[in-house]
C-alpha cells in the first residue's frame, strides 16, 4: 500500500500522539447508547464494562468494522478485531481508555456479499450453504430466524466440538436481524475480551448520526466533489483511485418504503432516488421519526463514524486503505482529524493435516499461500534426479561458454555467443519446469497432497483468511484457535498453529 501512503495523513507510528490529542465526541450520549444496545444482545460483562468506560472524557476508540457475513464471515473478520483489541490493550491507560469498537456494517445492501459461507470439514469436504437473502436490503432489516435451521444443520455437518456448536446455535435463535446475529456471534468469542461491537442501524444508536446527517443534506454534494478532488489528485500520481461519485450523486442512501436502499442524488435543489423526490425538509424530518433510514455511502461512513466515536485508529484490510486514502477532504469537511489508518493482522490457520505436509516437505506456509505451485515445484526439485541431471547440464554448458569467451572478444562475435548462452540456459530452464509440472500432475502421493495443502491454504486459489469463517476453527477444535490468536502481534503476518 505504499503507492498510497502519502494520501494517509497517520500510520501506527502516529498513534501515540493522536492518542493524546483532543477528540469531541459525546462520550455520554455515545456510552448510553451502546450500553442499551449490548444489553439487548445479552453482552458478556466485559464488554458493557468497555462500553462504559467510553463515557470517560478522555476515552479513545480504535475502530474497525466488516459487513455482517454468514457466520460472522471471512477469517479476516476475527483478524481486524484482534488488531484492535491488541492496539486498545496496548495503549489503555487508567486517565485515557482506549476500547476496541467494531463497526458492524449493518447498512450495507449487498446480500450476495454475505449471503454465503463454506467450511472445511474434518473429512477435507468442503460445505457450502446459500441464503436465499432478499435484494438491496440492508443487513439491519433482514430477520435471521428463517435460516437457523439450515445454518445449524451445517454446523452438524461439519461435526466437533459440541459446546462450540451450542454456544453458536444458542447465539442465532431470536428475533434478530441478520446484523444482530453477527455482533451476538462477535460478543460470544470476543466480547469477552472487551470488544463492543456498534450497529449504526440499532434504535439504540442511530440517533446519535442525525447532527452528522442533517450537515451533509445542508451541502449534499460537497463530500462528493471532495472525494473525485482527491481521485483526481491520485491519477496525477499515476495512482488508481477506487471511489469517485457520478453526476448528482450524493454520499447518502436512503431506505425506501419498499425496505430498498437506494442512492440519492440531488439537482436544482431537490433530492431523488429514482423513485420519488424529496426536499431537504422531507429528509430532515426522516432523520426525526426514524433516523436509520438514512446511511451513509462509502465515501462518508467512515467520517460519520469517527463523528460519534473519540477514534484515535482505524483498522483496516489492504483493499480499505485505497478508498480511506481519498476520504481527507471529506473528513475536513465534518471538521475532523482523520485518525491513524492501520493495516489489519494477516494470519494463516494450521490444522494438523496441512502443518504435516508443510514439514514434510519443507514447505513455508506464506510462500505457499502466495504462489502454490511455484513454492511446491521448487520443493520438488530438490529431490528430482532428473531436474538434478538438467541443472548439471546447464552447469557445465554455461563453464564451456566461459571457456570459450577468450577465443570470442572479436565484437562481431559477442553479441551472438550471447544470445546463443541465453537461449540454451532458458530452453533448459522450461525443460526443468515442464518435468516438475509433469510431476505435479502425476497420481501419487505428491500431487494429493499438493491439493490437500491448496484446499486448506487457498481454497479456490484465494487465501484462506478470505474464505473460511474463524468460526470453523473454533467449531472443529475449540478455544485452541482463540487462544493462539490472542497471542499474536496485533500487525503484521502471523501463522497460527493448532
Amino acid at each position: 500500500m505504499s503507492e498510497v501512503a502519502q494520501f494517509l495523513p497517520y500510520g501506527l507510528v502516529d498513534l501515540p500522539r493522536l492518542l493524546e490529542q483532543p477528540r469531541v465526541a459525546d462520550r455520554q450520549a455515545l456510552s448510553a447508547g451502546l450500553l442499551a444496545y449490548l444489553k439487548r444482545l445479552g453482552a458478556p460483562r466485559e464488554a458493557l464494562e468497555a462500553a462504559r468506560r467510553l463515557a470517560h472524557p478522555n476515552s479513545r476508540a480504535i475502530v474497525t468494522g466488516q459487513q455482517a457475513g454468514l457466520l460472522t464471515g471471512p477469517s479476516f473478520t476475527f483478524y481486524k478485531a484482534h488488531t484492535a483489541l491488541a492496539l486498545a490493550k496496548e495503549h489503555d491507560h487508567p486517565d485515557r481508555p482506549v476500547v476496541a469498537v467494531f463497526w458492524v456494517a449493518s447498512q450495507d445492501h449487498d446480500t450476495d456479499e454475505v449471503r454465503s459461507v463454506q467450511v472445511l470439514d474434518f473429512d477435507e469436504q468442503v460445505h457450502t450453504l446459500s441464503l436465499e437473502l432478499p435484494l438491496a436490503r440492508p443487513a439491519g432489516r433482514i430477520p435471521f430466524a428463517p435460516h437457523v435451521a439450515a445454518v445449524c444443520e451445517l454446523l452438524e455437518r461439519l461435526e466437533g466440538v459440541t459446546s462450540v456448536r451450542r454456544r453458536v446455535c444458542v447465539a442465532l435463535k431470536g428475533d434478530w436481524t441478520y446484523a444482530e446475529v453477527f455482533a451476538r456471534l462477535m460478543l460470544e468469542f470476543l466480547g469477552y475480551e472487551g470488544l463492543v461491537p456498534l450497529d449504526p442501524m440499532a434504535p439504540e444508536l442511530a440517533p446519535l448520526f442525525a447532527g452528522a446527517l442533517r450537515r451533509e443534506l445542508s451541502d449534499p454534494l460537497a463530500s462528493s466533489q471532495a472525494i473525485n478532488q482527491a481521485a483526481e489528485a491520485m491519477r496525477a500520481q499515476g495512482l488508481h483511485p477506487v471511489l469517485g461519485r457520478g453526476e448528482a450523486a450524493t454520499n447518502l442512501f436512503l431506505e425506501g418504503e419498499d425496505g430498498q436502499r437506494r442512492l440519492l442524488r440531488y439537482r436544482e435543489g431537490h433530492f431523488d432516488d429514482g423513485q420519488q423526490c424529496y426536499s431537504r425538509a422531507d429528509l430532515e424530518a426522516l432523520l426525526e421519526h426514524d433516523p436509520s433510514r438514512l446511511t451513509p455511502a462509502a465515501g462518508l461512513r467512515p467520517v460519520l463514524q469517527d463523528v460519534v466515536l473519540p477514534t484515535a485508529a482505524f483498522v483496516v484490510g489492504p483493499g480499505e486503505m485505497k478508498y480511506v486514502a481519498e476520504l481527507g477532504g471529506v473528513y475536513r469537511l465534518h471538521g475532523l482529524e482523520p485518525p491513524a489508518v492501520v493495516r489489519r493482522l494477516s494470519a494463516v490457520v494450521l490444522e494438523p493435516p496441512a502443518r504435516r505436509i508443510l514439514e514434510k516437505y519443507g514447505l513455508d506456509a506464506w510462500a505457499f499461500q502466495d504462489d502454490p505451485e511455484t513454492h511446491f515445484l521448487e520443493v520438488l526439485a530438490k529431490d528430482d534426479t532428473r531436474v538434478a541431471a538438467i541443472e548439471q547440464a546447464l552447469g557445465r554448458i554455461q563453464a564451456e561458454f566461459e571457456r570459450l569467451r577468450p577465443h570470442l572478444l572479436e565484437a562481431p562475435l559477442q553479441r551472438p555467443t550471447h544470445r546463443a548462452q541465453v537461449r540454451i540456459a532458458h530452453e533448459l530452464e522450461r525443460l526443468r519446469h515442464i518435468v516438475l509440472q509433469t510431476e505435479l500432475r502425476r497420481e501419487g502421493i505428491a500431487r494429493s497432497q499438493f491439493e490437500r495443502l491448496r484446499l486448506h491454504l487457498t481454497p479456490g486459489g484465494v487465501p484462506q483468511e478470505r474464505v473460511y469463517p474463524f468460526l470453523m476453527y473454533l467449531l472443529k477444535h475449540g478455544e485452541a484457535p482463540l487462544r493462539a490468536l490472542k497471542q499474536a502481534s496485533s500487525t503484521g503476518r502471523v501463522i497460527l498453529e493448532i
